[in-house]
């Protein structure tokens, strides 16, 4: 399901993140930036472990913070690694919605024209997946509306049940305009 925000598509779409080429892809990631499984282990798995190594020369940061990092054997150019939770692997809505805003900035400042996020702490950090979509679908219309470079976001997610409940919280955003 794609939409259209301002000079911008918003775009939620089943797949892989590792294998999608754009300008930049996200790393939902924790506050020392190693990577493990899930999301942030096919990253490193499709992009080689030189994308973790560089990332966890920048870390510590604090939870909602991004940073930025080469991409490896990736399709894409580049990597944000976007804190959403510290080492007890925890999240909330707060920590979603800033590493949300933060990597919409983060991107459109490089500047990139396009990017791909998967959903923020619905894998190992276990936040609700109908929290999330309705957090990062909020967001992401607000930073692509306020983006000077950004023109295409893809929340790409490989689970069907998942991408399911993201579609349908687009659904429901535009189901009123």
């Amino acid at each position: 399901m794609e939409v259209t925000i301002g000079k911008a598509k918003l775009s939620i779409v089943q797949g892989d993140i590792s294998q999608i080429s754009v300008d930049v892809i996200v790393n939902s990631a924790n506050d020392k930036l190693w990577m493990g499984s899930g999301v942030a282990g096919a990253i490193k798995k499709a992009g080689g472990e030189e994308i973790e190594l560089e990332a966890m020369k920048k870390g510590p940061i604090p939870i909602g913070d991004v940073v930025l990092t080469e991409a490896g054997n990736l399709p894409a150019k580049k990597v944000i690694h976007a804190v959403v939770m510290g080492q007890d692997l925890q999240t909330n809505a707060e920590y979603i919605r800033k590493a949300v805003k933060n990597t919409i900035k983060a991107a459109d400042s490089i500047p990139a024209e396009s990017l791909a996020m998967p959903a923020f702490g619905t894998g190992i950090g276990h936040f609700p997946a109908e929290e999330c979509s309705e957090i990062m679908v909020e967001e992401a219309v607000e930073g692509l509306l306020n983006a000077a470079n950004l023109r295409r976001l893809n929340i790409i997610l490989k689970d069907p049940g998942i991408y399911e409940i993201f579609k349908h919280a687009l659904e429901a955003k535009f189901s009123h305009k």
